[in-house]
Formats: C-alpha cells, structure tokens, sequence
C-alpha cells in the first residue's frame, strides 16, 4: 500500500507538471517517478499525456500500439505518425535514386561520374559513334553545367550534331555557345560551325547523290552561311578558320551569282527583257569577280537588242569582247552567236514525260551580234 500511495502522488505530480509546461507551448521531456512524457505541438499534445508501465519498456508499448493491444487515441496517433514518417522516408529514397545509380556507375563522386561521361563521350567521338556521344554530351551538360568540361562539352555537341546531319540542331548548339560564352577563346568555332550547318543545310540526297545545282534551288541558308562566315571574318581575323571562311564566301558568292544568272535566264526565255536585263546588269555590279560575269553580259546583250536598246547593247557587247576575248560565244569573226534555249511552251506531253528524250522539238536559230550592230538570225 505505502509503494502504492507513493506511485499515485508521483503520477499526480508528474500529469500537474506537464499540464504547466504544455501551456507553455515548446518540446520538452519530463522524466518523474518512472514515467515520460513527450510534449507534442499543440495539435498532438494529448499524445502522450498517460503515465508509461515503469515495468514496461517502451519498445513494447510501441508494439502494442503497433499490433492493436493498446487501442486508445494515443496509440493511433502514433501508429498514423509513423506511417508519415515511413512515407517521407520512402519518396526521399525515390528522388534520390536516379542519381544514386549514376554514382553508382561511375564511382562514389560527382568527380568521378563527371570524369567518366567525359571520357565516354570522347571514346564515342573517336569512333565516330556520334549518336552515343551526343547522348552522353547532353548527360554531361544537364548534371555538371558549370562542371569542368561543361563549356568543351558544349562545343563538342555542335561538332557531333553537324557529322550525324542534324544541321538544325548544330545551329541551336551554335547559338547557345555564342549566347553564353562570347569571351571564351574558341568561341570563333561556334561561329565557324555556324556556317558550316547552314551550308550543309541545302545539301540534301538530291544535291549528294544527283549532283542538282544548288543555283536552282531555294538560297535562303546559303546567304545566311555567308552572314555567318563574314561575322567570323570580321570579328575574328586571325582565326584559325577564318582563311576557310574566306574561301567559302568565295565559293558562296559564285553560287549567289549563278543563282542571279538563272533568274535572268529564266526572264529572257521568258520574253521578260526588262526583268532579264536588269537581273545581268545586278550580277555584274555586284558578283564582278565571279565566273558568272560574262555569261551576265552576254543576258544583258541580248536583253537589249529584243528592247531595242542597240548603244546599250553594243556597250555590253564591246565590254564582253574586252574582257573575255575567249569567250565560247563568240565565233571567228569576232560576232556573238547567242543559241536560243528551247522554252518549256514549246514541249509536247511526250518530251516532257519522257524528260526530253522523245519529242524534242527543233531549237530556233541562233542570234548572231555583231560589233558592227547588225544582227542576224539564221547565219549560214
């Protein structure tokens, strides 16, 4: 009875004094007469307030709550705070996973994992295995961006999207690096691939394998590889591509200048002499060190006698024969003979499905110029 009494008072004491402390608000622990209680926040302090079995150990209380051999308030309350606890536990084990396995695949550092898909990636460029490079490229760059080998990385992405013939992406790559490192010491690189891509954009299966002129054709991305050559040029003059920047304007201005040449063909067939004479007269002012100049001449020649412009005429034909002495249009005497291209009009349905094999139809007579300013059709 006396050991009975004293548990009781020390039981009262103890449930007076958490009472107290719990107004108090806080977490704190008080330890009387051989029980404890947990101050909770205040939406979970009647968790705890019941005296523990002094002769029971606490391990087994959480167990009865556990397996239900205490159903109170208490033991629920904990029994839903441990599946919380459980599921924190769990998704923070989930989202760390990922990388993890990566750690795991490469070493026990982010060091080592950087150092190693590095290494992949290089092993796959040498092979020439681009797909799998721009794999681990694009890897490297996501987890390490301001890692040592991010701007190399960055820099290697243009060069392997380019060698697959993903020209777009090449650009993309391109632009990035120029946008976020313009000081870094091969940035004219970027600038260089940069012109590359779009020149390579119109080289497509037609182009590679039929061996299509690519004055024919749409030459949107070529005026803009010689933007991007020029930029290079320009702003970076003792590059060590600027000399192979130098020798694709050259060549792009050749293919500008026969793309103009082509125009104004298509005008003088066409009977366009207005249109055809001042195309030729454009490629002459603005292409003049290009191989197309004197077939320009002889348009605007041309252009001029069916306007009936004969000093104009005569003026392009002196400049002709001044410069281009050689020229293949010119005949013994010195006169221009001008061979008329068949117009599509004049083409029967069978020339045409037969891609003029069959049912060609006779050219007209050619145009013979001479200096003197007469000319003649059908010389004989």
């Amino acid at each position: 009875m006396p050991g009975r009494m004293a548990t009781e008072r020390a039981t009262a004491h103890a449930n007076e004094v958490f009472q107290q402390r719990h107004v108090d608000g806080g977490h704190r622990a008080e330890h009387s007469a051989g029980w404890t209680a947990t101050i909770a926040p205040r939406s979970m302090a009647h968790v705890d307030t019941a005296p523990m079995n002094p002769r029971r150990p606490r391990s087994q209380v959480f167990g009865a709550c556990m397996f239900g051999e205490a159903p109170n308030d208490r033991c629920a309350a904990r029994h839903h705070g441990v599946i919380v606890i459980a599921l924190v536990a769990a998704l923070s084990g989930c989202a760390g996973l990922g990388e993890r396995d990566d750690l795991d695949e490469y070493g026990d550092s982010a060091e080592a994992s950087q150092q190693a898909l590095y290494d992949e990636a290089q092993q796959a460029l040498r092979s020439g295995n681009y797909t799998e490079s721009i794999v681990r490229l694009q890897r490297l760059d996501a987890r390490f961006p301001f890692g040592r080998y991010a701007e190399q990385s960055q820099l290697e992405l243009i060069f392997a999207h380019h060698m697959i013939g993903d020209h777009d992406a090449a650009l993309a790559a391109a632009d990035r690096f120029i946008r976020l490192h313009p000081q870094h010491p091969n940035v004219d690189y970027a600038h260089y691939m940069r012109g590359l891509s779009s020149l390579a954009q119109d080289r497509g299966i037609f182009r590679r394998f039929l061996g299509t002129d690519i004055s024919r054709r749409d030459i949107t991305n070529i005026k803009q590889a010689f933007v991007y050559f020029n930029d290079l040029v320009t702003s970076f003059p003792g590059s060590i591509y600027a000399m192979d920047s130098r020798q694709r304007m050259i060549y792009i201005r050749n293919v500008l200048a026969a793309h103009e040449l082509n125009v104004a063909t298509y005008y003088l067939g066409r009977g366009a002499f207005v249109a055809a004479a001042n195309r030729a007269r454009y490629v002459i002012e603005n292409f003049s060190q290009t191989n197309a100049v004197p077939d320009a001449l002889a348009v605007l020649v041309e252009a001029n006698w069916q306007l009936g412009l004969d000093d104009s005429a005569h003026d392009a034909l002196a400049v002709l024969a001044l410069n281009f002495p050689d020229y293949y249009a010119f005949d013994g005497q010195g006169q221009l003979v001008l061979r008329k291209v068949i117009d599509n009009r004049q083409r029967n349905w069978l020339n045409m499905v037969t891609f003029g094999l069959l049912g060609r139809p006779e050219a007209p007579p050619p145009l013979t110029i001479r200096r003197s300013g007469t000319v003649a059709k059908n010389p004989s």
